[in-house]
């Protein structure tokens, strides 16, 4: 007999839709009856759907149209109630809402598995962490629901599950130390290069053509601040083992401070340009001593865990990095030369993809006990 895993998708954005489109080609390829989406809820509306032999799930062919002209008001209260009747079932969440973040544990309790590449519940409040981890299954064959993050930290490079393995497997963490940002990897990849001559552009100009093209947030400062990169430090040193937070970091906000105060992200852009002396100035410096700036987070279990702008030898790994990848180094008691992971470390297919590989996970679990 097929076992079917019910989908509940909450934020069905860019990522949300990129990922119910990936399901809707699995669906295509593998049948409608493995996996079927029951239930999507957004900030005004709410669908649930009541599975039938016929229409296991929602049409993902032709959801959007349908979920445009949905009157119910949303109720995560019902929308996790319709779930849990219908278990085996797993609650994705794509938002980035610290409100619905606190709701994981009583959803686990529910019986409810969760996927997420919302960090807030695994970078923010400690003692949300521990519940969240207690509440969920950390092996295969246990009983209790399951929580896969995989995408809070490199959209969907396997940079936690091999942090997993190695901890699980009684390897020690000497070191975490990575490009987690892909738009602060590409910024410095063009303003700082490691081969050719020096760039020409301005840092301002950089910053501004990385927005025009997508790669920054609406407001260039919430990359530029740190935070972001913060939250996938912390994310790592907890899985690590280590009771970090937010607080404990060094974390060095690249925002001139004169500018972290103003109202608008065009405001800062215009303003930006007068610190474009200061950035160069760091960027020449880093050449003559043959080497690139790279904006860098470290979870260092026997030190300070940061977060700041650092420079490399042209000669580093992270020096060699393209456009906007992330790139993330685990130097361990096993592996003395860093085991490395390397790749498209943003975007909405890749991210959609760490998710739906989450996904996959319990579906096989929950079918095959594995």
């Amino acid at each position: 007999m097929t076992v079917t895993l019910n989908i509940g998708i909450i934020g069905p954005g860019y990522i949300g839709s990129e990922f119910l489109r990936q399901v809707n080609q699995y669906q295509i390829k593998h049948g409608f009856d493995k996996l079927a989406v029951i239930a999507v809820a957004e900030l005004d509306r709410l669908w649930l759907h009541q599975p039938t032999a016929e229409a296991p799930g929602i049409d993902l062919s032709t959801w959007k149209d349908t979920f445009a002209n949905i009157k119910d008001k949303p109720d995560l209260n019902a929308f996790a109630s319709h779930l849990a009747s219908h278990q085996p079932a797993v609650l994705v969440d794509t938002t980035a809402s610290q409100f619905v973040a606190s709701q994981y544990p009583a959803w686990l309790k529910q019986g409810l598995h969760i996927v997420t590449p919302n960090k807030k519940a695994f970078s923010g409040d400690l003692a949300l962490f521990k519940e969240i981890q207690s509440l969920s299954a950390q092996r295969p064959g246990e009983e209790y629901p399951m929580v896969f993050h995989e995408s809070t930290v490199g959209a969907g490079l396997p940079v936690l599950d091999t942090l997993k393995n190695l901890v699980a497997t009684g390897d020690k963490i000497v070191k975490i130390e990575g490009i987690f940002s892909g738009t602060l990897s590409y910024l410095f990849n063009v303003f700082s290069p490691s081969n050719g001559p020096a760039s020409d552009a301005k840092f301002s100009d950089i910053v501004k053509d990385a927005k025009a093209k997508g790669y920054t947030e609406p407001d260039p400062r919430d990359d530029l601040n740190g935070l972001d990169v913060a939250r996938k430090v912390t994310i790592c040193g907890r899985l690590a083992g280590l009771d970090l937070s937010m607080e404990n970091l060094d974390i060095e906000n690249i925002v001139p401070e004169e500018l972290r105060a103003l109202k608008t992200a065009d405001e800062f852009l215009a303003a930006l340009p007068k610190y474009d002396e200061h950035f160069a100035k760091l960027n020449e410096e880093a050449r003559k001593r043959n080497e690139v700036l790279r904006y860098v987070g470290v979870c260092d279990p026997n030190g300070t865990s940061s977060v700041k702008l650092m420079s490399y030898p042209t000669s580093h790994p992270f020096a060699s990095l393209k456009g906007s990848d992330n790139i993330i180094a685990f130097t361990t008691e096993r592996f003395v030369n860093p085991l490395i992971i390397i790749g498209a470390g943003a975007g909405d297919a890749v991210t959609a993809f760490g998710i739906f590989s989450d996904v996959l996970q319990i579906y096989g679990r929950v079918t095959y006990g594995r």
